[in-house]
């Protein structure tokens, strides 16, 4: 039976949603980086400044010189987040009208919260297991290339990683026990993650006196964005799409 408007919401109406809840959480997520990384950020310039003077030859970066001040970067970070955060909800929106034709079912955003968690899983903790992120002064500038061009197989891979659990869970049959469908959903995660990991080169390429704190607090303020990212994206999503599913109910209930 075909969809109607009853069963399953417009793609325009879905894909605003969308956008608003990624414009909302980039906007979160940016407050978020604002706070928690540019400190690190600021330290770990100081010290590739402090490493360029001390050796002019080293080819450090003169952060005064840049066309970009400090203080428009810091304003542009919101720009950055903001944008981003409403592509990633378009694409959200996209992939759940997308599941909901397959399902032939309106959940109220249920599998939007669980698209935004998959997305989360896939393009953010995998990649950043193998390939963390790295502060100003670290990283060899020859291999940016390389190192670009293996992270986004790495976040591809990633995807690949999710739809294999994906399947493992369905193979296995609804009429399994759960934990089984958790087992086989695990180990197909699994196995696409660690071919991958085995498979894509490393580097290793931080410097032997950078401050190892320095390092990880940056790092784990790079994925604390990513997480406050994706998990506003998925909760103001799921959010306004039950509020819609609300709407809808109550047009469709008989009158009395």
């Amino acid at each position: 039976m075909p969809l109607t408007t009853t069963t399953a919401p417009r793609f325009v109406t879905v894909l605003v949603r969308g956008l608003l809840a990624g414009l909302v959480a980039g906007l979160l997520a940016g407050t978020f980086a604002y706070v928690a990384g540019e400190p690190h950020v600021d330290a770990a310039i100081a010290i590739e400044d402090a490493a360029a003077h001390a050796d002019p030859t080293a080819g450090g970066h003169h952060h005064d010189d840049a066309l970009v001040s400090r203080d428009g970067q810091r304003g542009g970070l919101f720009l950055a987040t903001s944008l981003f955060g409403a592509a990633m909800g378009g694409l959200l929106a996209t992939a759940y009208v997308l599941l909901c034709r397959r399902r032939r079912a309106y959940d109220d955003g249920r599998s939007g919260l669980l698209l935004a968690g998959a997305a989360l899983l896939g393009v953010v903790i995998v990649p950043f297991v193998k390939y963390p992120a790295n502060p100003p002064a670290v990283g060899d500038p020859a291999t940016i290339d390389q190192r670009t061009g293996t992270y986004l197989l790495m976040v591809a891979l990633g995807l690949v990683a999710v739809w294999a659990g994906s399947l493992g869970y369905r193979s296995v049959g609804g009429a399994a026990p759960l934990w089984l469908r958790a087992g086989a959903a695990v180990g197909g995660f699994l196995l696409v993650t660690g071919v991958a990991y085995v498979v894509l080169p490393s580097f290793q390429e931080v410097p032997d006196d950078f401050p190892a704190t320095l390092l990880w607090d940056f790092r784990l303020a790079s994925l604390g964005t990513q997480v406050v990212l994706w998990t506003g994206i998925g909760l103001l999503f799921a959010a306004l799409m039950n509020q819609d599913g609300r709407r809808r109910a109550a047009i469709a209930a008989p009158s009395t």
